[in-house]
C-alpha cells in the first residue's frame, strides 16, 4: 500500500470516528435524549478497529453514558475496565485517571466494596505524578473514601501529601481546600490543638495570598464553617458568636444577585476546578450550624425558626436535583428540631419528627444513611421514652446506642441519660458503675464545656438523691460556673433550679428564691416547659412557707397549666402509630404509619457531590441541658 493511500484510509478513519462521535453526541443531547441511537453510534465505532487511545476513549464515554442514563450497570462495568487495561499503560493519556475514578464511584455503588476503589485509585494516584489536576482530585476522592470508612489517620496523610502537591504546583486556592479539608478530619478525630495549628495556618494564606476576591470569599466561608464547629465541639457558645456573626456576613454576600456563578469563579483555571460545596448547599449548611448553636444556647424559638427555613431550602434544592449531601443536612436538622419539640414539651410533634427521619435514611441507597445515623434514632427514641416515663424502653434505647456508636461525645450524652434513668429507678450499682465510667473515661480527656457541665449536673442530681446537700451544692455551683461562662442558658436554668430545691431542701427560704427566680425568667426564655413545672411547685412551696396566698394560688395554677400540658402531650403520644418506635431494638426501624411531621413551609424564605470529604452526619451535635428526671 502506498503513502498516499494509506494517508487517505487514514483521513477516511477518522472521518468516520468524527461522525459518529458527532452523531453520538447529538442523539445524547436531543429533547428527549435517544440514548439508544448514541450508544449504537459509539458501538459501530470499535468495528473500524480505531487506534488504541479512540478505542479508550470509547469505552469510557459508553461506560459514562450507560451509568448517567441506564440501570445496565454491568456493561458499564465491562466497558470501563477495558477502557482501563487499555489506557493505564499509555503515557500522558488522561483517559486512565477518569476511568479510574468513575470505577471507584462504580464500585462504592454496586459492591459497596471500598477495598477495591481504594486500590483502583491508589494504582491512579501512584500514575499521576506528573499530572497535578489529576494527582489532586484522585487524592481527594481516595480521601474521602477513607474518611467514610472511618479510617481517618489515612485520609488526614493524603490530604497532607495533596497540600504539598499543591503547594509545589503553586496552586494556593487548591492549597488551601487541602488544609481545610485536613482540619475537618482531624476535628472528627477530636485532634484538638492540630486543628487549631492547620486553621490557622489557611486562615492566613487566605486573608493574605488569595488574590481572587471570590475565590477568597468561598475559602472564608469553609473556613469559618469550620472555625463555628471547632468552637462548638468544645461547647464555647459565647466564645463563638463573633465567628458564627462573619459566617452569616459572609453568605449572604455569596447569595447576593449580583455574585458571579460557581462555573464563572471556578472555571478558568484547571487547578481551581475544585469547590467545597456549591454555594446553595453553603447556605443550607449555614443555618444548620446557626440551628446547632441556638440549640446549644438554648434559644428553641431561634431553633426552631432556622430548622424551618434550612428545610424549605433543602426541599427548593431537591426539586432541581436530589443530591445526597441534601438528605444528610435534612436528617441532622430534624434531629436537632426533636430536641427542641422535647424540651418545649412537643413530644407527640418530636416522635413525628423522629419517624420522619427514619424515612429519609431509608430511602438512601444502600441504606447507607441509616448505617450513620443509626445511634442517633436510637439516642432520640431513648430520650423520647424517657419522656413518656418508659424507662425500661430508653434504657435499651440508649444502651443500643452507646454500642453502635464510637464517638466520643454521644457515647457519653447517652451515658449520663442512663445515669438518670438509673437515678429514678433507684439502680444504685448500676448509677455507680455508670458514673465511675464516665468519669474516668472523660475527666481528663474530654474537652466539651456543655458535656462537661452536664456531667457535674448529673453528680450534682445524685447527690441530691441521697440527701449529700453540701455535695450537691458543689458539683451543681461547678455546673453554673461552667454554663455562665459560656452562655448555656438551658444547663444554667436546669442548675439553678435544682439548686433552689436543694436549699428548699435545708429550709434556706431566700436563697431557694434567688435561685429559682432566674431559673423560671430563663426556662420562659427557652422556653422549657419541664424547669417551669419543676420551678412553679418550689414557687409554690416557697410562696406557702411566706404566707404569700395570692402568689401561692399563681404559682399552682402555673404548675397545673404546664401538668395539664404535658399530660394531654402525653396522651397524644401513646396514640400515635409512630409511638412503635419505642420498640425498635435493631435491624432497620418498623415502617410506622401516621400524620406527616409538622409541615415546614411556615415561614417566608429570606435573604458533607463535594470536591473533597464533608463534615456530614458522623453525628448530630446532640448537645446536653440537664432537667429533673431527663437530660438532653
Amino acid at each position: 500500500m502506498s503513502a498516499s493511500t494509506s494517508t487517505s484510509t487514514a483521513a477516511s478513519q477518522d472521518a468516520c470516528y468524527i461522525s459518529l462521535l458527532g452523531l453520538a453526541e447529538y442523539f445524547r443531547t436531543s429533547q428527549p435524549p435517544n440514548i439508544k441511537k448514541c450508544i449504537q453510534c459509539l458501538q459501530a465505532l470499535f468495528t473500524f478497529m480505531p487506534p488504541s487511545k479512540v478505542e479508550a476513549r470509547t469505552h469510557l464515554q459508553m461506560g459514562q453514558i450507560l451509568m448517567a442514563y441506564t440501570k445496565n450497570i454491568d456493561l458499564a462495568r465491562q466497558h470501563l475496565e477495558k477502557a482501563w487495561s487499555i489506557s493505564e499503560p499509555l503515557p500522558n493519556f488522561d483517559v486512565k485517571f477518569d476511568t479510574a475514578s468513575l470505577l471507584a464511584q462504580l464500585h462504592l455503588q454496586t459492591d459497596r466494596n471500598s477495598h477495591q476503589a481504594k486500590a483502583m485509585l491508589r494504582r491512579a494516584v501512584e500514575l499521576s505524578q506528573n499530572n497535578v489536576y489529576w494527582h489532586c482530585k484522585l487524592l481527594l476522592q481516595l480521601s474521602q473514601i477513607h474518611a467514610s470508612d472511618r479510617e481517618y489517620s489515612l485520609a488526614s496523610e493524603l490530604l497532607a501529601v495533596g497540600a504539598e502537591s499543591a503547594d509545589e504546583a503553586s496552586a494556593t486556592y487548591l492549597k488551601v481546600l487541602f488544609l481545610l479539608s485536613r482540619a475537618m478530619i482531624l476535628m472528627i478525630e477530636r485532634k484538638t490543638n492540630d486543628v487549631l495549628a492547620l486553621l490557622n495556618s489557611a486562615g492566613q494564606i487566605i486573608d493574605n495570598n488569595i488574590p481572587n476576591p471570590h475565590q477568597k470569599e468561598y475559602l472564608k466561608v469553609f473556613f469559618l464553617v469550620l472555625q463555628v464547629c471547632y468552637y462548638l465541639a468544645l461547647g464555647q457558645v459565647k466564645t463563638v458568636k463573633p465567628s458564627l456573626k462573619q459566617l452569616q456576613m459572609s453568605i449572604q454576600t455569596i447569595m447576593a444577585p449580583n455574585w458571579p456563578s460557581d462555573e464563572a469563579i471556578f472555571g478558568a483555571n484547571q487547578l481551581e476546578m475544585f469547590v467545597w460545596l456549591p454555594k446553595e448547599q453553603l447556605y443550607v449548611l449555614v443555618y444548620l450550624v446557626t440551628v446547632s448553636h441556638s440549640m446549644m444556647a438554648g434559644y428553641m424559638d431561634k431553633a426552631q425558626k432556622y430548622t424551618e427555613k434550612a428545610l424549605t431550602q433543602i426541599e427548593k434544592l431537591k426539586q432541581q436535583e436530589d443530591k445526597p449531601i441534601l438528605s444528610v443536612f435534612k436528617v441532622i436538622l430534624l434531629e436537632h428540631i426533636v430536641m427542641c419539640r422535647m424540651v418545649m414539651g412537643n413530644r407527640e410533634l418530636a416522635i413525628r419528627e423522629i419517624a420522619a427521619a427514619r424515612d429519609v435514611c431509608m430511602a438512601a441507597p444502600q441504606r447507607s444513611l441509616l448505617r450513620r445515623h443509626s445511634a442517633q434514632l436510637h439516642c432520640l427514641i431513648g430520650l423520647y421514652s424517657m419522656s413518656t416515663n418508659l424507662f425500661e424502653h430508653a434504657e435499651r434505647q440508649f444502651v443500643v446506642c452507646v454500642s453502635e456508636t464510637s464517638e466520643r461525645d454521644l457515647k457519653l450524652f447517652a451515658n449520663l441519660n442512663l445515669a438518670i434513668i438509673y437515678l429514678r429507678t433507684k439502680r444504685d450499682t448500676d448509677l455507680k458503675q455508670i458514673l465511675d465510667a464516665v468519669s474516668t473515661e472523660n475527666t481528663h480527656t474530654y474537652s466539651s464545656q456543655a458535656l462537661m457541665g452536664g456531667f457535674y449536673y448529673v453528680q450534682g442530681l445524685h447527690a441530691f438523691h441521697k440527701n449529700s446537700f453540701h455535695e450537691a451544692k458543689r458539683f451543681l455551683r461547678e455546673t453554673l460556673k461552667m454554663a455562665n461562662a459560656e452562655d448555656l442558658n438551658r444547663l444554667t436554668s436546669c442548675s439553678l433550679v435544682l439548686l433552689s430545691h436543694v436549699f428548699l431542701s435545708i429550709g434556706n427560704s431566700k436563697e431557694s428564691m434567688n435561685m429559682v427566680t432566674p431559673a423560671m425568667q430563663l426556662a420562659s426564655k427557652i422556653p422549657d416547659i419541664h424547669v417551669q413545672l419543676w420551678g412553679s411547685a418550689i414557687l409554690k412551696d416557697l410562696h406557702r412557707m411566706s404566707k404569700d396566698v395570692q402568689h401561692e394560688k399563681d404559682a399552682y395554677a402555673n404548675h397545673v397549666k404546664y401538668s395539664e400540658n404535658l399530660i394531654a402531650d402525653q396522651r397524644k403520644c401513646v396514640q400515635s402509630a409512630h409511638h412503635e418506635l419505642v420498640n425498635w431494638f435493631q435491624g432497620d426501624p418498623p415502617v410506622t404509619s401516621g400524620p406527616p411531621a409538622a409541615p415546614v413551609l411556615l415561614m417566608p424564605e429570606s435573604s458533607v457531590t463535594a470536591s473533597v470529604p464533608v463534615i456530614a452526619s458522623t453525628s448530630a451535635a446532640m448537645q446536653p441541658a440537664g432537667q429533673y428526671g431527663q437530660f438532653y
